[in-house]
């Protein structure tokens, strides 16, 4: 039997014999080619999911090769209701509870910025109430996540962008788009088959998604005014080695207390406290609401 090892790093992992199989590889290549030629030669709506239909001729492949199978699909109910606290009632740690209020201050931050970037590509005027509003209607969302045994919610700059690029500006559609997410989340064979993909196959559609986020904040640092203030250089500097820090030393932190490691080991988290950290402390507080509508255009557009 091949001997298991764990993997160092702040994700426990152990060492899969599988790991990096010409075939799975072969798959994860086919899908990315398939992203990219829908993405030349198809038009519109087509070319808009190129990575949904790269999934899916990807699925395909996968079941003929006999790597995709549906059993869970199978015994999945067809209806289903979500148990509130199905993994068992709340529980306060301290540490976790600091973690959890950074985290939401960050998602804080940005969503500001899609809040004042929806404002100016619908031509209409947001003022402090509103504002306030919808951070906590975020809030609310994390609340309600955190009871259904999901993730915090919280507004994506990709959505904003629809509004661009589709000049669909109606509250309705959201709400429409909302009861449709409520009624798949109802059924449990959709779940299963969401879960039956295999990970090759995701993993050719993410090198185009999380490369489209790493162009993206490439493109947005390109806008910073470097000559002028170049104390900018310092702060993308560091803020990003920081960021890396979990990755290219994932055992940096074996020396310290225990209770600091979720707050230490998020690569997001510490790059973007520190690029925070080091902005005030280099330009100060100042920019106003026409600055974050700028961000914000800049961080949604793709």
């Amino acid at each position: 039997m091949p001997v298991v090892t764990r993997l160092p790093g702040p994700v426990p992992q152990k060492d899969n014999p599988a790991y990096g199989a010409l075939d799975n590889m072969a798959v994860a290549a086919f899908v990315l080619g398939v992203i990219l030629l829908i993405s030349k030669y198809g038009r519109g709506f087509v070319a808009n999911i190129s990575v949904l239909l790269g999934i899916v001729a990807g699925c395909v492949v996968a079941v003929a090769m006999g790597k995709m199978g549906f059993d869970k699909v199978a015994k999945a109910h067809w209806f289903d209701v979500v148990t509130p606290f199905a993994f068992g009632p709340p529980v306060f740690d301290p540490v976790l509870i600091a973690t959890m209020t950074l985290v939401m201050v960050v998602v804080m931050i940005e969503s500001t910025g899609m809040f004042l970037a929806l404002s100016d590509l619908t031509g209409k005027p947001i003022d402090q109430r509103e504002l306030t509003a919808g951070l906590r209607t975020d809030g609310l969302g994390t609340l309600i996540g955190g009871v259904f045994n999901t993730f915090p919610y919280t507004s994506f700059s990709q959505n904003v962008g629809l509004v661009g690029v589709t000049g669909v500006r109606s509250r309705y559609v959201c709400v429409a788009a909302g009861l449709i997410m409520i009624v798949l989340g109802l059924l449990p064979k959709m779940a299963a088959l969401v879960e039956s993909v295999p990970t090759f196959v995701l993993g050719g559609a993410g090198l185009v998604m999380f490369g489209m986020v790493a162009a993206t904040g490439i493109r947005i640092l390109a806008a910073v005014d470097y000559k002028t203030h170049r104390h900018n250089l310092y702060i993308v500097a560091i803020s990003i080695g920081f960021g890396m820090l979990p990755l290219v030393a994932p055992r940096w932190t074996q020396q310290m207390h225990h209770g600091l490691h979720p707050l230490l080991e998020s690569g997001i988290l510490l790059a973007a406290l520190s690029a925070v950290l080091l902005n005030l402390y280099f330009n100060g507080a100042k920019g106003g609401a026409a600055d974050a509508v700028e961000a914000a255009k800049l961080a949604e557009a793709h």
